[in-house]
Protein backbone atom coordinates (compact mmCIF):
# COMPACT_ATOMS: atom_id res chain seq x y z
CA UNK A 1 0.00 0.00 0.00
CA UNK A 2 2.50 2.63 1.12
CA UNK A 3 5.47 1.48 -0.93
CA UNK A 4 8.15 4.13 -0.67
CA UNK A 5 11.20 4.15 -2.88
CA UNK A 6 14.48 4.75 -1.07
CA UNK A 7 15.65 8.33 -1.36
CA UNK A 8 19.28 8.66 -2.37
CA UNK A 9 21.32 11.65 -1.35
CA UNK A 10 23.27 13.47 -4.02
CA UNK A 11 26.52 11.89 -2.79
CA UNK A 12 25.04 8.38 -2.91
CA UNK A 13 23.71 9.08 -6.40
CA UNK A 14 27.20 10.04 -7.62
CA UNK A 15 28.83 7.24 -5.57
CA UNK A 16 30.95 9.82 -3.73
CA UNK A 17 31.72 8.95 -0.16
CA UNK A 18 33.75 10.71 2.45
CA UNK A 19 35.39 9.11 5.42
CA UNK A 20 37.98 9.90 8.05
CA UNK A 21 41.57 8.66 7.72
CA UNK A 22 44.24 9.69 10.26
CA UNK A 23 41.97 12.40 11.64
CA UNK A 24 41.14 14.11 8.33
CA UNK A 25 38.31 13.85 5.82
CA UNK A 26 39.16 11.92 2.66
CA UNK A 27 37.19 11.00 -0.44
CA UNK A 28 36.73 7.26 -0.94
CA UNK A 29 37.20 5.42 -4.25
CA UNK A 30 38.91 8.34 -6.03
CA UNK A 31 42.49 7.52 -7.13
CA UNK A 32 45.16 10.22 -6.91
CA UNK A 33 48.83 10.53 -7.82
CA UNK A 34 51.36 10.21 -5.00
CA UNK A 35 54.23 12.61 -5.67
CA UNK A 36 57.41 11.26 -4.16
CA UNK A 37 55.54 8.31 -2.69
CA UNK A 38 56.46 4.65 -2.77
CA UNK A 39 53.74 4.02 -5.39
CA UNK A 40 52.55 5.91 -8.46
CA UNK A 41 48.90 6.16 -7.41
CA UNK A 42 46.91 5.74 -4.21
CA UNK A 43 43.24 5.55 -3.26
CA UNK A 44 41.33 5.57 0.01
CA UNK A 45 38.98 2.59 0.30
CA UNK A 46 37.15 0.62 2.95
CA UNK A 47 38.54 -2.87 3.43
CA UNK A 48 36.58 -6.03 4.21
CA UNK A 49 36.47 -5.09 7.92
CA UNK A 50 35.05 -1.64 7.13
CA UNK A 51 38.24 0.26 8.04
CA UNK A 52 39.43 3.08 5.78
CA UNK A 53 42.85 2.31 4.30
CA UNK A 54 45.19 4.07 1.90
CA UNK A 55 45.95 1.63 -0.90
CA UNK A 56 48.96 2.30 -3.13
CA UNK A 57 49.39 0.80 -6.58
CA UNK A 58 51.58 1.23 -9.65
CA UNK A 59 55.35 1.41 -10.10
CA UNK A 60 56.51 5.06 -10.02
CA UNK A 61 59.58 4.25 -12.14
CA UNK A 62 57.63 2.65 -14.96
CA UNK A 63 55.73 4.24 -17.81
CA UNK A 64 52.63 2.34 -18.82
CA UNK A 65 51.96 2.17 -22.51
CA UNK A 66 48.25 1.53 -22.31
CA UNK A 67 47.50 3.54 -25.45
CA UNK A 68 48.67 0.59 -27.54
CA UNK A 69 45.61 -1.72 -27.87
CA UNK A 70 47.74 -4.86 -28.07
CA UNK A 71 49.62 -4.02 -24.85
CA UNK A 72 46.40 -3.08 -23.08
CA UNK A 73 44.71 -6.34 -24.14
CA UNK A 74 47.75 -8.38 -23.04
CA UNK A 75 47.97 -6.67 -19.62
CA UNK A 76 44.25 -7.08 -18.95
CA UNK A 77 44.41 -10.78 -19.89
CA UNK A 78 47.55 -11.40 -17.83
CA UNK A 79 46.08 -9.78 -14.70
CA UNK A 80 42.55 -11.21 -15.09
CA UNK A 81 40.94 -7.77 -15.37
CA UNK A 82 37.59 -9.22 -16.41
CA UNK A 83 37.23 -10.15 -12.72
CA UNK A 84 39.70 -7.93 -10.81
CA UNK A 85 38.48 -8.74 -7.31
CA UNK A 86 37.34 -6.43 -4.51
CA UNK A 87 37.96 -2.67 -4.38
CA UNK A 88 40.35 -3.01 -1.44
CA UNK A 89 42.90 -4.88 -3.60
CA UNK A 90 45.48 -3.11 -5.77
CA UNK A 91 44.65 -5.25 -8.82
CA UNK A 92 41.15 -3.73 -9.01
CA UNK A 93 42.52 -0.18 -9.26
CA UNK A 94 45.40 -1.15 -11.53
CA UNK A 95 42.98 -2.77 -13.95
CA UNK A 96 40.88 0.42 -13.91
CA UNK A 97 43.89 2.46 -15.07
CA UNK A 98 44.47 -0.01 -17.91
CA UNK A 99 41.18 0.85 -19.65
CA UNK A 100 40.80 3.04 -22.72
CA UNK A 101 39.61 5.92 -20.49
CA UNK A 102 42.35 8.57 -20.13
CA UNK A 103 44.15 8.51 -16.79
CA UNK A 104 43.35 12.20 -16.31
CA UNK A 105 39.65 11.28 -16.13
CA UNK A 106 40.29 8.46 -13.61
CA UNK A 107 42.68 10.33 -11.30
CA UNK A 108 42.00 13.62 -9.52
Amino acid sequence: MNDFLPVLTFCEFLDIQEAEYDGRKVELNKPFRTPGGPKKFAVYVKNEKGNVIKLGFGDPNMEIKRDDPARRRNYRARHHCEDPGPKWKANYWSCRTWTSTPVSKIVK
